[in-house]
């Protein structure tokens, strides 16, 4: 009997998430010139970036990984990543919502230059201590 049940029950895929879960479900909730920022904690919880600079700017997100296949050695693999901003006015008043997928994240380009810091570069009195060092360490004879 427990064998048949077993069998007749389908199994779920196992999931990892993280945020707000069925995050578009619940922005399609928030009405634009209505929602104020009372209504939106009721529907979303507490946002989970607010921006520093802008008390009136909250951002929710969402992120579920799923169990990879076989051929992948079983390692997870990105399901969703969706991302909700939400700006408000000055009384409180939902005023823009945006709700970015997995694939608007891959559409955004991020610059590929690099900033040079003179401060973590090493000198060369260092080098050559540390070089020192290493090899007088490496030398000694453990004792146990």
């Amino acid at each position: 009997m427990i064998l048949f049940f077993l069998l007749s029950c389908q199994l779920q895929e196992p999931y990892k998430t993280h945020g707000i879960v069925f995050l578009e479900n619940r922005a399609k909730k928030l009405d634009l010139n209505k929602t104020n920022k009372n209504d939106v904690i009721k529907i979303m919880g507490e946002p989970q970036i607010k921006n520093e600079n802008d008390e009136n700017s909250w951002i929710y997100l969402e992120r579920i990984l799923k169990k990879g296949k076989y051929y992948k050695l079983g390692k997870h693999t990105l399901e969703e990543n969706n991302i909700l901003v939400l700006n408000f006015d000055k009384y409180g008043i939902l005023k823009f919502k945006q709700v970015l997928t997995k694939e608007d994240l891959k559409k955004i380009n991020f610059s590929k230059k690099s900033t040079n810091n003179d401060f973590s570069k090493k000198s060369f009195v260092y080098s050559f201590l540390q070089s020192l060092k290493q090899k007088m360490y490496s030398n000694r004879k453990r004792e146990f």
